[in-house]
């Protein structure tokens, strides 16, 4: 069984976020109990999955080491494709039904991954959209600890936005502003459709993934969080999450919201409407931070063809462009109870993915609220309620 043949140069570059914890530029903590920190194999949770989910995908399976060292070639260079905190992640080829996938492998020497691990496996068995990356299933095999994905042909927002090669072509505009709809689809349903609301708070570009047709999904779910229940208004957790998208009161107090996302939402839409990196050390000082340097444009809407992207030479819709610099200048404000909910988001940015070159036109406010309804479908209904309460049960426990 081989790894497939066509590993390019630029298929390792496009897909090397595939994993992405705790690196370099991102703000991580020391866990202060070896029990928090490391979870023998024995007490990590098998999720009692059913074989089908309602809507025909195939629920999370358990993988043997030995099957995942076939489809990987025994996790030969050539398939690598991806490295981080966590560990490595290979492009493989499952031997029983031939489909492509990625396979992260955690990195036995390191403590934080297997807490992540379990959090991800936990979360993604509870969660199904189609902006979320598919686990396809896992391996808890003695020490080894392994996760599958679902393959995304095209890799990261990141290596189409901020780390072009020469002669590769940028994102156009609507193709910018439907990665962002589809980013935002992704985070309403973590926080208004799943329950309990889940908090992603690892939002960032080379957290999205692109599959062939550039739809967008959120992926690396080892740092979620089960949101606020009950009563309460937040979550009390250790800082952690990306240098540059982290929302300005969850890194001075802990407090972890659903609104925390929305800024980190605002980052990265701020980068599709720019094409800077949310901290570039290798500009001038005063455009160093993105929203810094952002920030005093978004007073005067004369100055937001300065925002633009220089590789799009001008191609772009005015009208679009002030609403999508509106909307992320409400996701950066610095208080949190201002910033917008997800849905209204959601809301303002459909339309604007809409190329009117390629698209019939339609009535604008219609289209949008058919895209938001849409979108209320519930995508939750997996489990019977037992199995959910026992899942969600040990998600709030383990994460």
């Amino acid at each position: 069984m081989g790894c497939l043949p066509c590993f390019t140069s630029s298929e390792n570059k496009a897909a090397k976020r595939q994993n992405s914890s705790c690196r370099n530029g991102q703000i991580c903590d020391n866990y202060s109990s070896p029990v928090q920190a490391f979870l023998p194999p024995e007490y990590i949770p098998k999720p009692k999955l059913s074989e089908t989910t309602g809507h025909g995908n195939i629920a999370a399976e358990t993988f043997t080491f030995r099957q995942l060292a076939t489809a990987t070639r025994n996790f030969r260079q050539e398939c690598l494709i991806g490295e981080g905190g966590f560990g490595r992640v290979y492009k493989g080829k499952l031997d029983r039904t031939g489909q492509v996938v990625a396979v992260k492998q955690l990195d036995r020497n390191g403590l934080q991954g297997n807490r992540e691990f379990l959090v991800e496996v936990l979360m993604l068995s509870l969660l199904h959209h189609p902006n979320l990356v598919k686990l396809i299933g896992y391996c808890s095999d003695g020490d080894q600890r392994l996760l599958v994905y679902e393959y995304m042909a095209l890799g990261s927002v990141e290596d189409h936005l901020l780390d072009i090669s020469p002669g590769q072509k940028p994102l156009d505009w609507y193709a910018r502003m439907k990665i962002a709809v589809d980013a935002a689809k992704g985070l309403e349903y973590l926080h208004d459709q799943a329950n309990p609301p889940v908090i992603y708070r690892d939002l960032k570009s080379s957290n999205i993934l692109l599959d062939e047709d550039l739809n967008a999904k959120l992926s690396d779910f080892g740092l979620a969080k089960v949101g606020p229940l009950g009563d309460n208004t937040h979550v009390s957790s250790r800082v952690m999450g990306t240098y540059g998208y982290c929302a300005p009161e969850y890194q001075r107090t802990g407090q972890l919201t659903v609104k925390s996302d929305l800024y980190s939402f605002g980052v990265v839409l701020l980068e599709l409407i720019t094409g800077r990196r949310a901290i570039d050390t290798t500009r001038p000082n005063k455009e160093q931070n993105l929203v810094i340097w952002a920030q005093p444009m978004f007073k005067d809407p004369s100055r937001f063809p300065e925002l633009v992207d220089t590789l799009l030479s001008g191609n772009f819709p005015v009208l679009g462009l002030r609403q999508a610099v509106a909307v992320a200048a409400m996701c950066l404000q610095e208080e949190a109870e201002v910033r917008p909910l997800i849905r209204d988001v959601v809301g303002a940015l459909s339309c604007l993915a809409n190329d009117p070159d390629e698209n019939t036109k339609t009535d604008s406010a219609a289209s949008c609220s058919a895209s938001v309804e849409s979108d209320g479908e519930s995508y939750d209904d997996e489990f019977s309620r037992e199995e959910r309460q026992r899942a969600v049960a040990e998600a709030i426990e383990w994460g």
